[in-house]
């Protein structure tokens, strides 16, 4: 199916809202058909398309746009965002479960968990996972060697060295006193792997050079990490203003707990400062990355 490209000449917020909508337009089509009995076919997709920020999918597509790819290559990019997307949800039903964070509210809506049943939520999760992993497996205008490659770079970002070894650390021990190094690397186990698969799929389909491969590894990482230190300072909000639980962080160690909120502030603008420097090196400091970092960092988390 072919995808209209939106124009780069448009306000760059009008860019990202097309961009969702066909995320959620293909997530849709992704997704099982949720007749009323068939609860965790339900639970997939009202989990996956409530209304979300959409920052895993936006850095895979304008990452390709970037990269200058065509339609086709955007096209394949557009099932690999929604495959991302996917293990994001997933994650999430898991990390709100009770023998985690024990969260009640998620994009405005109850939890999975509180609304389906905890069975539904791990079995949900685990359906997730199995359709991003086909999708990467699938996609067909991408080459066989491509597609192992992408498959691949999912299974690193979502397994025990990356999502799950995150959520372990911040489980395990987030609640004891820790130095800033420790906080960072659970920090980065827990936000970036997404942030970086999504970058480096693109730069896959793009068949970019290992240098600017690199760099937009390192700017995702960056932007991950800001990411997850504008999450830490949100959660001083209400529950009406984020559209989750607030105060889960109490007796936590984040970097706001051990440093306080304007220097994690200061550390956010480092982190920025050095995603940019990032995308400058690979030669796009003035494309859509640089926009989208202006943008998601101008907004309350």
């Amino acid at each position: 199916m072919a995808i209209a490209l939106p124009d780069t000449h448009h306000d760059f917020g009008q860019t990202v809202s097309t961009l969702r909508a066909q995320v959620d337009e293909r997530l849709g089509q992704w997704l099982p058909l949720a007749p009323p009995q068939d609860a965790i076919a339900t639970a997939m997709r009202e989990g996956t398309l409530a209304p979300g920020k959409r920052v895993r999918p936006l850095l895979l597509l304008l990452t390709l746009k970037d990269l200058q790819q065509d339609a086709t290559a955007f096209d394949a990019g557009l099932d690999l965002a929604c495959a991302l997307e996917m293990v994001h949800a997933a994650s999430l039903f898991l990390d709100d479960m009770p023998c985690m964070d024990n969260a009640e509210l998620r994009r405005g809506r109850p939890t999975i968990h509180r609304e389906f049943g905890e069975d539904v939520a791990v079995l949900g999760s685990v359906a997730l996972l199995s359709q991003a992993f086909s999708i990467a497996a699938s996609t067909a205008s991408i080459d066989a060697s491509t597609r192992n490659q992408l498959v691949r770079l999912l299974s690193q970002a979502t397994g025990a060295q990356g999502l799950v070894r995150g959520q372990f650390h911040d489980l395990r021990e987030g609640q004891r006193a820790r130095p800033l190094e420790a906080i960072a690397h659970t920090n980065r186990l827990k936000t970036c792997p997404l942030f970086t698969a999504a970058v480096e799929s693109a730069a896959l389909l793009a068949d970019a050079s290992a240098s600017c491969t690199r760099h937009l590894n390192g700017f995702a990482t960056e932007l991950g990490l800001a990411f997850q230190l504008l999450d830490d300072l949100a959660d001083g909000l209400s529950p009406q203003q984020i559209g989750k639980d607030s105060g889960k962080d109490a007796g936590k160690s984040t970097v706001v707990a051990l440093l306080g909120p304007e220097a994690a502030r200061q550390h956010i603008e480092e982190h920025l400062a050095r995603a940019e420097q990032h995308l400058i090196d690979a030669g796009i400091g003035d494309g859509h990355l640089a926009q989208l970092l202006e943008y998601f960092c101008a907004k309350p988390h």
